[in-house]
């Protein structure tokens, strides 16, 4: 079975959104893992105000089967036009959800820039969509999902199910 240190993982995952921030930089994490993520780099690079929580529901290719399907609506908190964002999230795989993410970025303003930092990249792209920056790079079958998790006292760990799976 496949085992990922999460943490260690962090680790690099905020080195490298160190390397790729720009003192006017603001991050932006991708509901919900990523969400997480941008709330703990936010603090762990002492960065001031708050991050920002973007959803991609509204914009998805899949949104007539999936629905609302319960992600927190988009907060964020400084004007997105002219700004350059780092867009952080737990698991790079097909780039569907970071198109529509980027489809709900532009609804508030044109960003400078959009980069993308990643925790992990799986492989499986079916758009022309790179992350910046991933702290890991691994090939699952397509039939498992990798779900990041976060413990009540704040640490990550990761969940590798086989896609029928509902437990």
């Amino acid at each position: 079975m496949l085992q990922l240190d999460a943490e260690a993982l962090y680790a690099e995952l905020k080195q490298g959104v160190r390397g790729l921030r720009r003192e006017d930089a603001a991050l932006v994490g991708i509901w919900s893992g990523g969400a997480w993520l941008a709330e703990r780099l936010q603090a762990d690079l002492g960065l001031a105000g708050r991050h920002g929580v973007i959803s991609s529901t509204l914009h998805r290719d899949d949104f007539g089967s999936r629905g609302l399907g319960g992600a927190a609506p988009t907060d964020l908190p400084f004007a997105i036009e002219g700004r350059h964002i780092v867009l952080i999230d737990d698991v790079l795989y097909t780039g569907r959800t970071i198109r529509a993410v980027v489809n709900e970025l532009y609804d508030f303003g044109r960003p400078a820039s959009v980069q993308l930092a990643v925790l992990v990249d799986r492989g499986g792209r079916e758009l022309p969509i790179a992350a910046a920056f991933a702290a890991a790079r691994l090939v699952l079958p397509a039939s498992q999902r990798l779900s990041l998790a976060r413990g009540p006292e704040g640490r990550f760990s990761f969940m590798v199910e086989d896609k029928g799976d509902k437990r």
